[in-house]
């Protein structure tokens, strides 16, 4: 373990110009007040370094270092302080912002000690395990806790996949390595929760096996280079699985193709439920993004969806995801009038053919087809599903373009079944799914 020290420049004296002090008449009692104030005010607004304090850990004998992309965000020089106390500057190999992991680089005099990352995959609830670094300046802490959860989500990027430890961790704690009883590194300490800034038992690592595969492109190339499949996807409702004749909500549900990506080439529609990628069971929408960023660019891979009741087989050639791609992820205006819009009504809905004033009213674009919503009763199951502007692009599965081919869908649906019907909208140039249950009459 190694501590992390931080230096980052703030304030310009060119853009800060001092204050100056007003002109007072000779002898009052108000000149030693003032002078106090304007030179107080003068000497926060002069350039100045702030410091922080971080953790990490060597993983490699010839000076490799380890440690949280926030430790040395913004840091116009970082020091690696060593557990003998030696102090050597440090360059930035390469850091990902996505899994707040940053490589760094010194120049040791000879081979340092460093340790091997573990199996993160292989750890359960309730394994012993132990946290190092640098809590609150304390260099070389050591405390020690279990698995307290796995696959934690706490919305800190698009990857999140966290292994929440009991094991005390503060700040300062961040970058250092969390070990298991094998001495093998099977967590980054990145984060805690708490009302009070200090430990109350809730902190988050980053697993070993995410770290790894960052560190190895990081090494390699100074930046990450993650797999891309080019689908907008959310996640599936208990309602949503019901019109899907699911026992249960899994997968990730295709609310867009991008025309360009894999998944077009590939012939994957929206509406596709994605079950598996590349052999891994996707057992939710969040998994999907993680899996795909972690696969090869180039490879070739199977992708098992369920399309109309009926599981599908495509082949998809994965690409590189650029910066200006999006990652595979989830997702006031006037009065409508009714006499040109001549609507219709269904489930609570209020529709209508989409007319040039529709579209200037609700913003839609030229390229979406359908039929727009000009109203919702509040007192339906639609009322916290569906929106004024939405426009229905699709009933269980079936493209409408008119309010009584609306209709006649929701007619069908109801006939065949009792479920939810799946309609699949545009909102706001965003496509999504909403499940909707018929009204009781």
């Amino acid at each position: 373990m190694v501590n992390i020290s931080t230096t980052q420049n703030v304030g310009d004296a060119k853009q800060q110009p001092n204050f100056k002090m007003p002109e007072l008449p000779p002898g009052s009692p108000f000149e030693d007040f003032f002078k106090e104030f304007f030179d107080e005010q003068n000497q926060q607004r002069a350039p100045r370094k702030i410091r922080s304090l971080g953790s990490g850990f060597i993983i490699d004998p010839k000076g490799v270092v380890i440690t949280n992309y926030h430790v040395i965000d913004g840091a116009d020089e970082i020091t690696v302080i060593l557990s003998n106390g030696k102090e050597l500057n440090a360059e930035v190999l390469g850091r990902d912002k996505k899994t707040d992991i940053a490589v760094l680089k010194i120049k040791p005099a000879s081979d340092l000690p460093f340790v091997p990352f573990g199996d993160s995959a292989s750890m359960r609830v309730g394994d012993w395990v132990v946290a190092i670094g640098n809590p609150l300046g304390f260099g070389g802490t050591v405390t020690a806790g279990i698995v307290s959860a796995r696959h934690r989500n706490i919305d800190a990027g698009p990857y999140d996949d966290f292994i929440q430890t009991d094991a005390s961790i503060n700040r300062g704690n961040s970058g250092g390595p969390l070990f298991n009883m094998a001495g093998e590194v099977i967590g980054v300490n990145t984060a805690i929760v708490s009302p009070s800034g200090g430990s109350i038992g809730i902190g988050f690592a980053i697993p070993s096996d995410i770290a790894k595969n960052v560190v190895a492109q990081l090494r390699e190339y100074g930046e990450t280079r993650r797999g891309w499949l080019g689908v907008r996807i959310q996640s599936v409702s208990k309602e949503i699985a019901e019109s899907m004749d699911l026992d249960k909500p899994k997968g990730a549900l295709v609310a867009g193709v991008d025309e360009k990506g894999p998944a077009a080439k590939a012939k994957l529609q929206v509406g596709d439920l994605i079950l598996k990628f590349d052999g891994k069971d996707v057992k939710e929408m969040r998994d999907l993004p993680r899996i795909v960023a972690e696969t090869d660019i180039g490879k070739t891979v199977d992708v098992l969806v369920l399309r109309n009741g009926k599981r599908k087989t495509f082949r998809v050639n994965i690409a590189r995801l650029e910066e200006s791609d999006q990652t595979e992820n989830v997702q006031g205006s006037h009065p409508s009038n009714p006499e040109s819009a001549a609507p219709s009504s269904v489930l609570g809905l209020s529709l209508s053919k989409l007319t040039p004033e529709l579209r200037s009213q609700f913003k839609i674009d030229s390229s979406v087809d359908g039929v727009v919503v000009v109203g919702v009763d509040f007192g339906s199951n639609a009322a916290e599903k569906v929106r004024k502007g939405d426009v229905i692009i699709a009933v269980s599965g079936e493209r409408v373009k008119t309010p009584e081919q609306v209709i006649n869908q929701v007619k069908k649906h109801e006939a065949a079944s009792n479920k939810p019907i799946l309609l699949l909208l545009n909102r706001g140039g965003e496509q999504t799914f909403r499940s909707i249950r018929p009204d009781k009459k």
